[in-house]
């Protein structure tokens, strides 16, 4: 079975059953719990020798604010809300750091400079390890009725990041682990 793993923030509950009910009427089950991506694949080999290394990071990042803003698009194909906080990337590049991810995965998952904080709503087209994504025009509309139904944005604290781990039978990616951040 292969292994595969990535690390997210999640939103606060209250949040995060909003987006999931959102979610859940364009696309059933969308395959992960809503997260901003902090860390894509790369690097995040099978026998987790990464692991202890992200520990690390997260045992020495101090907690930190950040806001979720209105929909935007990565080309016309994903509808993600935007990202904002100075912090968010800076623990980026500590745990891509504290990684080593090749150049080239840097570069396939759009890390370190290309790096663009998101919370993903809906995509035209999903891994087919996941599910089926959404129609461009059904994205036009979700993105509309986002800035209706998910506003006004949140802004909270992150204490804690959480890993998650491909379940290649269920076709969704599981949380395996959350890190808290520096407690003081």
């Amino acid at each position: 079975m292969k292994k595969e793993y990535f690390i997210g923030i999640v939103p606060p509950e209250e949040y995060l059953e909003r987006v999931q009910q959102f979610q859940n009427r364009w696309m059933g089950n969308v395959g992960v719990e809503p997260h901003i991506t902090l860390k894509a694949q790369g690097g995040l080999s099978p026998e987790r020798k990464w692991l202890d290394e992200v520990k690390g990071v997260a045992s020495r990042f101090r907690p930190f604010s950040l806001s979720l803003g209105e929909p935007a698009y990565f080309g016309e194909a994903i509808l993600y809300l935007t990202v904002h906080s100075r912090d968010l990337f800076d623990l980026h590049r500590e745990i891509v750091q504290a990684v080593s991810p090749s150049p080239e995965e840097i570069r396939q998952y759009f890390e370190l400079e290309a790096f663009v904080p998101h919370l993903t709503l809906g995509k035209e087209l999903y891994p087919s390890s996941i599910r089926e994504g959404v129609g461009k025009t059904d994205l036009g509309v979700m993105e509309q009725q986002a800035k209706r139904e998910l506003a006004p944005y949140p802004r909270f604290d992150v204490t804690s990041i959480r890993v998650y781990e491909l379940n290649t039978e269920k076709k969704q990616y599981e949380p395996l682990i959350d890190l808290p951040l520096l407690t003081v």
